[in-house]
């Protein structure tokens, strides 16, 4: 990639730059799936975390988990999830606009005093569309997204996944070669200034 198409990653719709990585181990829970499927989430988010280099851990000292994966049938549904209003600021009026929108994935984050990421929540509701992804896909699509804080139009174009020869999905290799700079120790977690752009692309050339 080169430095303009890394930029536009992290550029946003008011055309701000902001790069952001996690600033602490990654503790994921899974709600709404089965033991099967479960398994297949987490796989992609211990996949996705040796790419980048980056650590789990089995409990957050803070939050207890610090990523909540919820996979549901409506919006409806998160309304009536104990304390998740407290965790997401707004959640009923963000439910009203997700409905009228008829979006079937939601992901928002919480960030720490630096302004890393220190949590994130993902949103999946199950309509007829997602059905149709395997569990395999739908689960490495949503980890990658939460890595970095990427621009809210990064893969509005083009999806972070591609297929190869036999059908097999995986990551696009420009992707994982951005993600794995972006948690270079020697980089900072959190960046404003697009300049950033141009040390995310030197490291994409050595790593």
């Amino acid at each position: 990639m080169t430095p303009a198409q890394i930029e536009d990653l992290f550029t946003r719709n008011d055309d701000s730059f902001l790069f952001a990585r996690w600033g602490r181990p990654i503790v994921p829970i899974v709600f709404g799936v089965e033991d099967k499927t479960l398994e297949v989430v987490k796989g992609a988010f211990e996949a996705v975390c040796v790419l980048a280099g980056h650590k789990m851990a089995e409990t957050d000292p803070e939050l207890g988990a610090n990523v909540m994966v919820f996979f549901f049938r409506d919006w409806d549904e998160l309304l009536e999830v104990p304390d998740l209003g407290r965790m997401i600021e707004g959640l009923t009026p963000l439910v009203a606009r997700l409905k009228e929108a008829e979006a079937n994935q939601y992901r928002a984050f919480r960030f720490d005093r630096e302004g890393a990421i220190m949590a994130a929540f993902v949103f999946v509701r199950m309509d007829a569309e997602m059905q149709k992804v395997p569990a395999e896909t739908l689960a490495l699509s949503q980890v990658v997204q939460i890595i970095l804080l990427w621009s809210d139009r990064a893969f509005r174009e083009r999806s972070p996944l591609g297929q190869i020869g036999d059908g097999q999905v995986i990551l696009r290799p420009e992707i994982a070669g951005v993600i794995r700079a972006g948690y270079d120790p020697l980089l900072p977690s959190v960046a404003r200034d697009p300049s950033m752009a141009l040390r995310l692309f030197a490291r994409t050339q050595t790593l």
